[in-house]
């Protein structure tokens, strides 16, 4: 019950992107990438990244800290990235003609895209091993 209290007092932000031309096995590297970071930081790593689906994440989290400014009227300078996460949505299946008669398929998955955002709690400086 306590756990269940606890989520309840910490207000969490979410952006679901639904529908994202990607597969998940591509999306999850980049979502590990910025889970834990502070938002601006998660915002320029994406805007440099070679990666196509880098721009519908980007666009994900934007929305978030829409949400979290709108909504909760949450400080953006104070928010990290709790959680990124993916799943599967359906797969368009396609075929390309082949020789002899044959037909080889191709399938064209389709993810679901969710981010969460929570507000920093303190800032505590570390200063190496010796502080």
């Amino acid at each position: 019950m306590s756990k269940l209290k606890k989520m309840i007092d910490t207000k969490i932000v979410k952006s679901v992107n639904k529908n994202v031309r990607s597969s998940t096995r591509k999306l999850n590297p980049l979502l590990k990438s910025i889970v834990g970071k502070k938002v601006d930081v998660a915002i320029r790593d994406l805007s440099f990244s070679d990666k196509r689906i880098s721009k519908d994440i980007k666009k994900t989290i934007s929305s978030a800290i829409a949400n979290a400014e709108n909504n909760y009227q949450y400080d953006i300078d104070k928010l990290i990235v709790k959680e990124a996460y993916c799943g599967k949505q359906v797969v368009m299946k396609r075929f390309r003609a082949r020789a002899k008669g044959r037909a080889a398929e191709i399938m064209k998955p389709y993810s679901n895209l969710t981010i969460i955002l929570t507000e920093q709690k303190k800032q505590t400086e570390k200063h190496g091993t010796k502080s």
